[in-house]
């Protein structure tokens, strides 16, 4: 909260964000606070991958289909795939798509070579009765297990007043925050101005 204020160069904690004299008028720093998590999902969302943390793991929950695809399920809290790989793929997988996707289709094609396989798998996140889930085509028997799987969750500030930023997507976050906080106070051009700051900063 103090970075955010500095770069809004507002360091007057008791500063109200409106001087109407309505009792329920947050704090700078309430708002800046209740800002924060959307700043990180926007960023961690935004940032190439090279700038995130290892991630959290997951693949506990193994699941097989036909043509030795598969499914695991996501945790409650995932917000942005990070690597999976399968210990018979050739290579990993940086980037799910989504159902929407054209080549999702592909995936269900009778063809082997038009799915995904083990020297060029695809991994989709997609909706089934277990919950949300990641889809991968293909692994060459099922046999295989989840080699690598990790992912960024969903931030949120925890009972400590902390909350998980990845280091190098600090001062992305610090702007971003920034910006929301100049919205929310009806500052459109010091928004935007942050907002480019943000992702210059992920540059």
């Amino acid at each position: 909260m103090r970075d955010v204020r500095i770069a809004m160069d507002q360091n007057n904690t008791s500063d109200q964000l409106l001087t109407d004299g309505d009792i329920d008028t947050l704090s700078l720093d309430e708002i800046v606070r209740s800002k924060i998590p959307e700043a990180v999902r926007r960023v961690h969302t935004a940032a190439p991958t090279y700038m995130l943390e290892s991630g959290h793991y997951f693949g506990d929950e193994l699941y097989w289909a036909d043509k030795n695809s598969g499914w695991v399920l996501l945790p409650d809290d995932f917000l942005r795939l990070i690597v999976f790989r399968m210990s018979d793929w050739e290579r990993a997988v940086y980037t799910a798509i989504s159902t929407d996707d054209p080549d999702y289709e592909k995936q269900s094609s009778r063809f082997a070579g038009i799915r995904g396989t083990a020297q060029k798998p695809v991994c989709a996140i997609a909706i089934r009765p277990e919950g949300r889930v990641l889809e991968f085509y293909s692994s060459k028997s099922t046999e295989a297990k989840v080699a690598q799987g990790t992912y960024i969750p969903l931030p949120c500030i925890d009972e400590c007043g902390g909350i998980d930023i990845s280091p190098r997507c600090y001062r992305a976050v610090v702007y971003m925050a920034a910006a929301l906080v100049s919205t929310t106070s009806g500052e459109s051009d010091k928004a935007s101005a942050f907002a480019e700051l943000s992702k210059s900063a992920l540059q």
